[in-house]
């Protein structure tokens, strides 16, 4: 007996003494890193003194070996300094910083099976990844544990192959806003990322990056007990036919704690800075703008020839650079009409943009094209094909879920897009997790219960503010969001819920790589000329931001900059009217007039004011620096 306990005892007591510090380079934020009495790997979280995460779980079950538990350290490495500078075009900055300390962690279980745990600590968070000798992942022990007093800002994960056609699961459920830390999903999936807390004075947002197609995409669990949340992975139905549901790559996913005030959180760009570097992609074709879509409000009947043609007419009349030809335009147009529509709209400065059904067999949907990107030989013919059409991008839609084999289909089309010259717009989609870094061609990603959905029924219009007010402090927090924003006139058989000084500031507020307007040439003509005039002359991507005041799901104000000029914008969800302090330059402010589908315009002069937004309503204001 003494034989076989002498070696729990020394790894007992060596565990006890092991414990080291990370801190970010401005001191701030803190990461204790230890091990248990039994060899449990631990981190816990601090900034400026207090708690962020207590003691939460690190480790990897192999389908091999058991990493969590029975671990000794072999080294604690040295801090390493980490500086690295990238632009982004689809983003919330164009030209970006990121600094931290690395600090890497290795570990070996009692057959020296290694499990390296690798931090990097920044002014604006904390992220860490693991990496193994290799083998496929069972289960993750990694948790987040927030103290009990913590609040929390979630969406749900839809089930997989639930949904209309069994399209679940995309992203698309309404945010629970301001509930306890331990509330449990309403859905067995769990939660999505990004994921938003309130712990004490700090806000932190989880979220992953750097999915290189190894590695399954995850979620949080459904249950939290105690504030405790672990991460979770894809179910068993989100998998690309025949192919892997959990990862078996050397390196996982980074798992990203942005954290701070929510000014800090909500200026960051750890969901990118963390992601991999570009991939070579001629930088003249990355052209973010701004396109007209008829498929938001006309919906299937109108992705027709003729229709298509007035909205490449409608696009040139408001000085947007695409128009999308949405679903079946290979039955209703056709291969040969759509080569001369992509001619028609080339010769007037406008890109075309096709779509098509990602599917095979996980869904029921019959949306065409359909099938023609199902491996790399077909997908490398079709865009071939569409690059000598003169489709400059292409729309893919319906995928299937997390698991490791949809997320290496994901990445294999953006790469043979990417060597086509094409971009590309995903749909019914998962969280991009960075890509738009790694790979400049996607554009944007929709992941998001956007416009469309109000469309449909009344009941989804009436919940459309608090949900848009949700959506800067988690889903567009990181990475670009395809919501397809702003209608000024009518929605065929709903009454619209919002305000049109909401509906403008949805176009400053949301970013997307390119930005698919939903109103139409008809509803558009209900605006004022300068309202059209700003839409004409809005940045296609910004330089900067500025989180100006705001409470997720009730309101916000942010400020973004393009070369000299800023761009402020705000809008209020709630049914009362929202004062806010905002600091502007001379030059001209737009918000709502006397009634919902009304304007109105005014100067402003430099220095701070106040602003009513109305319940429902918004604003945006226009100055140069």
């Amino acid at each position: 007996m003494l034989k076989l306990a002498l070696p729990v005892l020394l790894l007992a007591a060596q565990a006890c003494a092991v414990a080291h510090d990370i801190a970010s380079p401005d001191k701030q934020i803190k990461v204790q890193f230890e091990l248990s009495p039994r060899g449990e790997p631990t981190y816990a979280v601090a900034r400026a003194g207090q708690p962020v995460l207590l003691a939460s779980r690190l480790g990897l079950q192999l389908q091999s070996t058991d990493l969590t538990r029975s671990l000794r350290l072999a080294s604690a490495g040295a801090v390493q300094r980490i500086s690295e500078n990238y632009t982004l075009a689809t983003g919330k900055r164009r030209n970006n910083h990121y600094e931290a300390n690395e600090r890497r962690f290795s570990l070996r279980d009692r057959r020296g099976r290694m499990l390296d745990i690798v931090f990097r600590v920044s002014n604006d968070g904390v992220a860490f990844r693991y990496e193994t000798a290799g083998g496929t992942v069972r289960s993750e022990a990694t948790s987040f544990a927030f103290p009990g007093a913590a609040r929390a800002w979630l969406q749900p994960m839809s089930v997989a192959q639930t949904g209309w056609a069994n399209t679940n699961p995309s992203y698309e459920e309404y945010y629970q806003a301001d509930i306890p830390v331990g509330t449990a999903s309403p859905l067995p999936s769990g939660w999505v990322f990004p994921a938003l807390f309130r712990s004490g004075d700090n806000w932190v947002a989880l979220t992953e990056a750097g999915m290189d197609g190894s590695w399954h995409a995850s979620r949080l669990q459904d249950k939290s007990p105690g504030g405790v949340y672990r991460i979770g992975g894809p179910s068993a139905p989100e998998v690309f036919p025949g192919g892997a549901l959990m990862g078996s790559g050397a390196i996982s996913p980074w798992r990203v704690l942005a954290l701070g005030p929510l000014a800090t959180v909500m200026q960051s760009t750890l969901g990118t800075d963390l992601a991999a570097p570009a991939i070579p992609f001629d930088a003249s074709l990355v052209r973010p703008g701004h396109a007209s879509w008829s498929w938001a409000i006309l919906k299937d009947d109108a992705t027709v020839f003729d229709v298509q043609k007035k909205f490449i007419d409608y696009a040139v009349q408001m000085k947007w650079d695409y128009t999308l030809v949405d679903a079946d335009w290979d039955r209703k147009i056709g291969y040969d009409k759509m080569r001369e529509l992509a001619r028609y709209a080339a010769g007037k400065g406008v890109g075309l943009l096709a779509w098509y059904n990602s599917s095979g067999s996980w869904n029921k949907t019959e949306y065409s094209p359909k099938g023609k990107l199902l491996t790399r030989e077909a997908r490398r013919a079709e865009f071939t094909r569409l690059r000598e059409m003169g489709i400059q991008g292409v729309k893919i839609d319906f995928f299937g879920g997390d698991g490791q084999s949809f997320i290496a289909y994901y990445v294999d089309i953006l790469k043979d897009a990417a060597e086509a010259g094409l971009l590309v717009n995903f749909h019914g989609a998962t969280l991009p997790r960075g890509w738009s870094r790694t790979y400049p061609n996607l554009m944007t990603a929709e992941a998001v219960r956007g416009f469309e959905f109000s469309t449909f029924e009344q009941g989804w219009q009436d919940k459309v503010a608090a949900h848009a007010a949700m959506v800067p402090f988690a889903r567009n927090l990181f990475d670009p969001m395809d919501f397809t924003p702003m209608a000024f006139g009518d929605i065929p058989n709903i009454r619209r819920a919002t305000r049109n000084g909401f509906e403008l500031a949805e176009a400053v507020l949301f970013t997307s790589g390119i930005q698919h307007f939903a109103e139409i040439p008809e509803g558009m003509a209900t605006a004022p000329a300068y309202v059209q005039d700003l839409l004409r002359n809005l940045p296609r991507s910004w330089d900067d931001v500025r989180f100006v005041d705001g409470v997720p799901a009730r309101y916000v104000v942010l400020a973004r900059r393009a070369g000299d000029t800023w761009y402020v914008a705000g809008f209020n969800a709630q049914d009362s009217a929202q004062e806010v302090s905002v600091d502007l330059g001379a030059g001209t402010l737009v918000t709502d007039g006397a009634g919902e589908r009304e304007f109105s315009q005014r100067p402003t002069a430099a220095g701070r004011q106040q602003i009513t937004m109305q319940p429902r309503g918004g604003f945006v204001a226009v100055f140069k620096q």
